[in-house]
């Protein structure tokens, strides 16, 4: 009989020595807030992100790079990504949710305003930041916009001065007679820039008409017509359009229309000139957040939504030399692709 409750208090005494060595799994949270603390404190608990990013062009990957290094900056090897590219479709960005949704990530990073839509509609739990996402009251139907979702959601914005942008279209074409506003209808926050800007261009003195394509298929004889109708183009921060440069570009480079782009991506793409942010930094904000938010328990829907620090007046020589654009000294000379 002693021999069997020495058995059992030998076996009791394994399994509370077994609890007590337990962490959490990379890619999960541990156990309790209380744990989790410990973890971070001795430096030991691992995190998994998911990235769900719209579509590969070069504004985008910037913002996810920047995100990834700070992060890594931070963290070391203690947090891996799980990058995902939803080539541009909608539906592959709810897919995309849905996994990570299932696989317990610690975060979500959306990168581009579909992602950030369809994580909003994945999980009210996990945390997701947003990054290279315009306008946020538009992106999740907020009515009375304060700063911060109220959600399980924050990020930083690449809404550049739209006003800003209205008067370089009015500093480098003056006698332009119309400008075409070229945008994915597809894309809130492309709408939201065009209605936008058009009040800007109407307080120019600019006349303007909108010409807006549901999808990349229909860019080319959208662009057509619009070169058809007016003298110039403004295109805004769209990732449709940022991933199909090459087509505006060859239909209006040999027409000698000039492009004023919302982004560097689409202004060395097509573009005469921009008013730009640097989506890099962008990216690299949003990864300090993240850190806030996985090591030290920032809540998402109490963190003001970030915007770049600083814009960039940037031009291409080549571009504006062959239209016989002038070009003032405080822009910057960038590179077309």
């Amino acid at each position: 009989m002693k021999k069997a409750v020495s058995i059992l208090l030998a076996c009791c005494m394994a399994a509370a020595l077994a609890g007590c060595g337990a962490t959490a799994a990379p890619g999960t949270t541990a156990s309790s807030p209380e744990a989790a603390s410990t973890a971070d404190a001795a430096g030991t608990q691992t995190y998994t992100v998911g990235i769900c990013q719209l579509v590969q062009h070069a504004a985008l990957d910037a913002a996810t790079q920047g995100f990834q290094d700070a992060l890594t900056e931070k963290l070391g090897d203690r947090v891996t990504f799980d990058l995902q590219n939803a080539q541009g479709d909608t539906a592959t960005c709810a897919t995309v949710m849905s996994g990570f949704v299932s696989s317990k990530v610690d975060l979500i990073m959306a990168n581009a305003t579909a992602p950030l839509q369809a994580a909003a509609a994945a999980t009210d739990t996990i945390p997701v930041l947003g990054t290279s996402v315009t306008d946020y009251a538009t992106a999740l139907d907020i009515d009375d916009w304060t700063g911060t979702t109220g959600k399980n959601i924050s990020g930083t914005s690449d809404l550049t001065p739209l006003d800003e942008q209205a008067k370089m279209i009015q500093e480098l074409l003056p006698n332009a007679k119309q400008v075409a506003i070229l945008y994915c209808s597809a894309e809130a926050n492309s709408v939201y820039q065009a209605k936008t800007i058009e009040g800007y261009l109407d307080a120019a003195g600019i006349a303007y008409k909108e010409y807006s394509a549901a999808d990349s298929n229909e860019i080319q004889a959208v662009t057509s017509s619009a070169i058809a109708d007016c003298d110039a183009v403004y295109i805004p921060t769209d990732n449709t359009m940022a991933a199909s440069t090459e087509i505006v570009n060859n239909i209006c480079t040999p027409a000698g229309i000039p492009v004023i782009a919302g982004e560097e991506g689409i202004c060395k793409g097509c573009g005469v000139a921009t008013l730009s942010i640097s989506y890099y930094d962008l990216g690299y904000k949003t990864g300090e957040m993240a850190y806030e938010v996985l090591v030290n328990g920032a809540d998402p829907a109490t963190m003001a939504v970030a915007y770049a620090p600083t814009t960039t007046r940037e031009y291409i020589a080549s571009r504006a030399e062959a239209l016989g654009i002038t070009i003032p000294e405080s822009y910057v000379a960038i590179e077309e692709n």
